[in-house]
């Protein structure tokens, strides 16, 4: 398998670690750049809504926005924005209804102003029930866990806050928000991890990370090691290679899938998306529960997968550097679809770390057998039968592979397929 990035940084000692991630504050806003979605051509409609940076231990977010698309403000009477809405994502993954009043927590680097009114277009226009400070659903904290003072706001990180927020409407309608806003993308976004399971909430999701660096190790023992919670991070968006913190054995690595309609029982159809982040881990150890084959003598990403391909993008309200209905995609979507699939499946055992979980219940997925995200073949690239690097075990058939409990069988298919979403 190729290598894609160089490995950074000696220093074992958490107090330089964090020293090193500290100094990374960079902005993310965007770069105004084209995204080669790894394995795939280049796609001049798509950009990047988060700047990379060379630092180690500094994040970029994974939110892909379509540029094809001309932001609507305001839509026609039962018109429809462009991207897949919360009947097309709970239809195609057979989600049932529940999570009142379960909170997942979204974490996220600087501040978007425009979060809650955003959000409450959002659910408005899909008739989904309010969500608010107001009425106890939505909170936007600190990472000290405080209303106030908020981070610097970011335009480019808005957009990531306005699609993981939106997708967890989506899936989970009546499950509480909790936004944890870090104040940079260095290792703050690690203290807002720990504000979030302080806060109290069981499900965490984070759609950032960045190249592995070699003190990861210890961050993830003080950050990422949560017993009884799950923390779903996305795999990345460049194809092969390994990102962290998706790559630690704490955490749900989530990879991606074109998701497209089809003529089958289903109704729907997914191969792995070309951009879809995989790869061996260069220094996490593989959990006993990561039993299949990986081609990988360490931890090996994703475990599971959802919808990612911006060309089959999700609808998301955005104004704060957005300026209105706009189509994303990236594993950034994907990350807090799974997240919210976990707060449907119900608690997770109290000292379980919650990514074996879909190891125990495979038949409870929809295995994607079709796609590749590079040139390494089978597994790691190329989807098939069973484990593969961009899908993982595969993508959610109801709720039965993301519970402690005794896997349950998919639900039966919803009613009518909603609207045919228009993509250009």
């Amino acid at each position: 398998m190729r290598v894609r990035r160089a490995v950074i940084g000696t220093a074992s000692a958490l107090a330089l670690v964090v020293g090193g991630i500290a100094a990374a504050h960079v902005a993310g806003a965007s770069q105004g750049r084209t995204v080669r979605e790894g394995f795939g051509p280049r796609r001049p409609n798509v950009q990047a809504s988060c700047s990379r940076s060379t630092q180690p231990g500094a994040a970029a977010c994974f939110a892909l926005r379509r540029t094809d698309f001309a932001p609507r403000t305001a839509l026609a009477p039962d018109a429809a924005p462009a991207g897949y809405g919360p009947a097309d994502l709970r239809g195609a993954y057979r989600l049932p209804d529940g999570g009142a009043g379960v909170t997942v927590a979204i974490v996220d680097a600087f501040d978007d102003p425009t979060a809650e009114s955003d959000l409450a277009t959002y659910r408005s226009q899909f008739g989904l029930p309010a969500c608010t400070t107001a009425n106890g659903c939505f909170r936007k904290i600190n990472q000290n866990g405080q209303a106030s003072p908020l981070p610097a706001s970011n335009a480019g990180w808005a957009g990531e806050i306005s699609l993981d927020v939106d997708m967890v409407s989506a899936v989970c309608p009546q499950c509480h928000i909790l936004l944890v806003e870090a104040d940079s993308n260095g290792i703050d976004l690690y203290t807002a991890i720990n504000q979030a399971v302080a806060q109290g909430a069981r499900y965490v999701s984070n759609s950032w990370g960045g190249a592995e660096f070699s003190g990861q190790t210890t961050i993830e023992q003080q950050y990422l090691n949560h017993p009884g919670v799950v923390i779903t991070v996305s795999s990345g968006d460049d194809g092969t290679g390994a990102e962290f913190p998706s790559s630690s054995r704490f955490v749900t690595a989530v990879g991606g899938t074109t998701l497209t309609r089809a003529g089958n029982s289903r109704g729907w159809t997914e191969s792995a998306w070309a951009g879809a982040g995989s790869g061996c881990s260069a220094f996490d150890t593989k959990p006993a529960w990561q039993n299949v084959t990986t081609a990988c003598t360490r931890r090996a990403s994703a475990d599971v997968a959802a919808v990612a391909d911006p060309q089959t993008g999700v609808a998301v309200y955005q104004t704060f550097g957005g300026s209105g209905w706009m189509v994303y995609g990236g594993t950034s979507a994907s990350a807090p679809i799974i997240a919210s699939v976990y707060a449907l499946a119900g608690t997770p055992g109290a000292a379980d770390y919650p990514a074996k979980y879909p190891y125990g219940a495979a038949g409870n997925l929809f295995d994607v057998t079709s796609g590749t995200n590079g040139a390494c073949g089978a597994p790691m690239c190329t989807a098939g039968t069973g484990w593969d690097g961009p899908t993982g075990l595969g993508t959610p058939n109801g709720v039965g592979a993301f519970t402690s409990g005794t896997p349950r069988r998919p639900p039966t298919p919803p009613g009518p397929t909603p609207p045919r979403r228009r993509w250009g």
